[in-house]
C-alpha cells in the first residue's frame, strides 16, 4: 500500500504542491485553515468568502502564519500562488476557473451555492471535496454523474462522518463480511425535533467560555441537534453505500458501543433493525435525559454479521463487541475531526485518483416538515431554523409524495397552513422552475422517476415477497403523505 504522506513528501519535493481553494471559512474551513499549512505537498491557495473580514479572522483564529497571508488583498490568485501566500476572494468563481487550481474544497453549507460550485467545477475540470451535505444529499446522484462526465472527482470529505462510516463499510465488505447497519451517534431525545436557534444552547452542552473561543453558528448547530443533520448524513451514506433508509425514520435509539451489536441487529433477530443493511443514528442521551453510559455521540459504526461458527469464534477471540449470540458485532471509530482530517480526501484525490466515498445511487432523501404550525404566506427558513425540520425518508417514498427537500425550504412562502409534524411537498410552496438549484433538482427527479419505474418493472411481479413489498411501500408513501411523524 502506498502512503499517502510519502506521496505528498514526493510532491513537496519535486515542486508540485496540491494546490487548494476553499470556499466558505466557518467552522469547518477555518479547521481545513489550520492544518492546511502544516501537510506538505499541499498548499492553501485562496479562501473564497463573502466577507474579507471573516476570512481574516478565521486565518488568525486558526493560527495561519501571516508571513503565509496576504494580508494586503493586493495579491492575485497568480501572484499568490507563485509567492506561496494564500488570498481572499469574493469571487469563488474566478477561484475555481483559475488553472492552477487543483482541488476546491465546498465548505458554504448553502445548497444552492455548493449546487453552482459543482457544476462549475465540473465546466472548468476541477475536483471537488463536497463537504456541504446539504446540497450533496439536494442533487449529489446527479452531480455526482455530471462530475463523472467531465473527468473529475466528486468526493465526500474524509474527517466528515458520512465518509468515515463509508470507510468502514467499505472495510467490511472488502473483508466478506455482511453490513447490517451503519451509521453514528448524536445528541437527540425526541423534544430536540422542535429546537431553534434561540434554544440550541441550552440544550447542547457548550458553556459560555467555549462558545466565546469560536464562530458557532447557531442555526447550524440547531440542525445537528434537531435531526437534521443526522438525517441527512444519513442519507448521504446510503447514497454512497447503496444501504437502505429506515422506512419509519431514524430510530435514535439509546445505545453505547457495548451494545451496538445486540441493539442494530434486524427485529427479526431480536435486534430493533426493521431489516438488515440499513443506516441508522443511535442516541447518546437515555430517555430520560442521562447520558448513555459509553455513548457514541461523536462516533461512527458498522454492525457486521458472521457468516458462520468459524468467524464467531474469532470475533469472541479478537475482543469484538457482540451480541448475546456472538453473531453479530460492531466496528466503530470513536471520534471525528471534520475540517481537521479532510486533507486525507485532497491528498487521496490528487496522489490516488479516487474519492473518500462518493454518491453512487439515490436511496435516501431528507424532505421538510413542520417545527410548528405554519400560516400560509410565512417564509421557510430552512434546516436548524424556526419553521421547518429534515426528514429522512426513501427515495423513492420522496418521489411518490412529492416531498419538498429540506435543502430548498429556505426563503419559499408557503401556500397553505400546514399543521406540526406534517410534510411539506412542491404543492406547499412557492419556487421558481427557472432557479438553478430548483432545476437541478427536478431533472434529477425525473431521471430517477425513470430509473425507479424500469427497475420495478424487472422484478418478478407474481411472486408474495414483491406483492407484499409493493404493498409495504404504497403504505409508507401514505405515511409520509398524511405527515412525517417520526424521528428525523
Amino acid at each position: 500500500m502506498s502512503l499517502l504522506s510519502e506521496k505528498l513528501a514526493e510532491r513537496e519535493a519535486a515542486g508540485r504542491p496540491i494546490q487548494v481553494g476553499v470556499i466558505g471559512a466557518g467552522k469547518f474551513g477555518t479547521m481545513f485553515i489550520c492544518q492546511s499549512h502544516l501537510s506538505p505537498g499541499m498548499r492553501l491557495a485562496a479562501v473564497a468568502e463573502l466577507s474579507h473580514d471573516r476570512a481574516y479572522a478565521a486565518f488568525k483564529r486558526a493560527g495561519y502564519p501571516e508571513s503565509r497571508t496576504d494580508m494586503t488583498g493586493a495579491l492575485s490568485l497568480s501572484e499568490g500562488i507563485k509567492s506561496n501566500k494564500t488570498i481572499v476572494t469574493t469571487d469563488s468563481a474566478a477561484l475555481i476557473a483559475h488553472p492552477e487550481i487543483d482541488v476546491i474544497l465546498e465548505v458554504t453549507g448553502i445548497p444552492a451555492a455548493g449546487v453552482r460550485h459543482a457544476l462549475l467545477c465540473c465546466e472548468h475540470k476541477k475536483h471537488i471535496v463536497m463537504i456541504n451535505v446539504e446540497a450533496d444529499v439536494l442533487a449529489g446522484p446527479i452531480l455526482a454523474r455530471k462530475a463523472k462526465e467531465a473527468g473529475i472527482i466528486y468526493s465526500m470529505a474524509y474527517g466528515d462522518q458520512p465518509a468515515l462510516i463509508a470507510e468502514l463499510v467499505d472495510w467490511a465488505r472488502t473483508a466478506g463480511f455482511k453490513v447490517v447497519c451503519a451509521g453514528k451517534g448524536n445528541k437527540f431525545l425526541p423534544q430536540y425535533n422542535y429546537s431553534t436557534p434561540e434554544t440550541v444552547w441550552d440544550h447542547w452542552g457548550f458553556t459560555r467560555e467555549q462558545l466565546a473561543q469560536d464562530n458557532f453558528n447557531p442555526q447550524i448547530y440547531n440542525s445537528f441537534l434537531d435531526g437534521t443533520k443526522s438525517a441527512l448524513e444519513m442519507a448521504a451514506v446510503a447514497n454512497g453505500c447503496d444501504l437502505e433508509c429506515p422506512t419509519k425514520g431514524l430510530s435514535f435509539t439509546p445505545c453505547g458501543y457495548h451494545d451496538l451489536a445486540k441493539v442494530l441487529k434486524p427485529v427479526s433477530e431480536g435486534g430493533h433493525s426493521e431489516k438488515s443493511g440499513i443506516v441508522d443514528v443511535v442516541s447518546s442521551m437515555e430517555t430520560d435525559g442521562r447520558d448513555v453510559f459509553n455513548h457514541a455521540r461523536c462516533g461512527v459504526f458498522v454492525v457486521i454479521e458472521a457468516h458462520g461458527e468459524y468467524q464467531k469464534n474469532c470475533f469472541a477471540q479478537y475482543g469484538l463487541e457482540t451480541d448475546a449470540s456472538g453473531r453479530f458485532a460492531a466496528q466503530y471509530k470513536p471520534f471525528h475531526l471534520i475540517g481537521l482530517e479532510v486533507g486525507v480526501s485532497v491528498a487521496n484525490i490528487m496522489c490516488r485518483g479516487e474519492p473518500t466515498g462518493q454518491t453512487k445511487t439515490w436511496a435516501g432523501d431528507v424532505v421538510a416538515a413542520a417545527k410548528r404550525d405554519l400560516k400560509a404566506g410565512e417564509m421557510l427558513d430552512g434546516e436548524g431554523g424556526y419553521t421547518v425540520v429534515g426528514k429522512l425518508m426513501p427515495a423513492e417514498i420522496s418521489l411518490e409524495v412529492e416531498g419538498l427537500p429540506i435543502g430548498l425550504a429556505h426563503g419559499l412562502k408557503l401556500k397553505r397552513d400546514i399543521k406540526r409534524d406534517e410534510g411539506l411537498s412542491w404543492a406547499d410552496v412557492e419556487f421558481s422552475e427557472k432557479s438553478q438549484v430548483v432545476a437541478v433538482r427536478r431533472e434529477m427527479e425525473a431521471i430517477f422517476r425513470k430509473e425507479f419505474a424500469a427497475r420495478k418493472s424487472k422484478k418478478v411481479t407474481g411472486t408474495n415477497g414483491y406483492a407484499n413489498g409493493v404493498n409495504s411501500h404504497a403504505n409508507g408513501a401514505n405515511d409520509h403523505a398524511n405527515g412525517i411523524n417520526g424521528s428525523a
